[in-house]
């Protein structure tokens, strides 16, 4: 029987929903709130109601934002002429946290997934084609400019996000043509991570470390 008075028995019912959140932790959590000081507790709890009409799409790359420009596209110092397109706001955050990466994003907000019913009118995919277009149509001098070196196409290895990438490179290949200009399409390379053994490697996984393989 659940002796929780009421209004804790609901904050830990709704952490219950929360991804990776079980009803031991759900009640520790419950329990923690419940113990902070009352201007901490009141301000998490207007944190937390004013998430959604704060948190907006960044119109440039569709990153989450609070303003009409995120601040990686406000950033100077970054090359924006290489452009890393990513499923989810969370694959960008990986790339930021290592440091190891200086251009900008595009944000798609999902991945092609015909058995979801997902297709790609369902994501971010006419948005990216129609800022590249913008980036390669202007004109300097009578000359066409264009202001992309590279898009890097960084969807997830599996199934959807090949379909995914394979989609978006045929209609940037399009965008190409039809502009008459040049810029570099990649996918990031697979291979084998550091520290792994060779014997618990999957065939798929030692195939594309073999065709990537590099000149040591």
């Amino acid at each position: 029987m659940n002796t929780l008075p009421n209004n804790l028995k609901q904050i830990s019912l709704f952490l219950e929903r929360l991804p990776g959140i079980g009803e031991k932790t759900a009640n520790r959590l419950a329990f923690y709130l419940l113990r902070l000081p009352e201007r901490d507790l009141k301000e998490f709890a207007e944190t937390i109601g004013s998430l959604k009409s704060k948190t907006k799409l960044c119109r440039v790359c569709m990153n989450l934002t609070e303003d009409e420009i995120c601040s990686i596209d406000k950033d100077t110092s970054r090359d924006h002429e290489i452009i890393t397109v990513v499923e989810e706001v969370l694959d960008l955050l990986s790339f930021e946290t290592g440091n190891i990466y200086k251009g900008v994003y595009y944000v798609l907000h999902g991945k092609i997934d015909p058995l979801n019913h997902i297709g790609p009118e369902d994501i971010y995919i006419q948005q990216l084609l129609d800022r590249v277009s913008e980036l390669t149509s202007s004109r300097v001098n009578g000359l066409k400019k264009t202001r992309i070196k590279e898009i890097i196409l960084a969807m997830n290895p599996d199934m959807e996000g090949e379909a995914t990438a394979m989609y978006i490179r045929d209609r940037l290949k399009e965008v190409k043509k039809h502009n008459g200009v040049y810029f570099k399409i990649t996918r990031l390379a697979y291979g084998l991570p550091i520290g792994a053994s060779l014997e618990y490697a999957d065939y798929m996984t030692l195939q594309k470390s073999i065709e990537g393989r590099n000149e040591y």
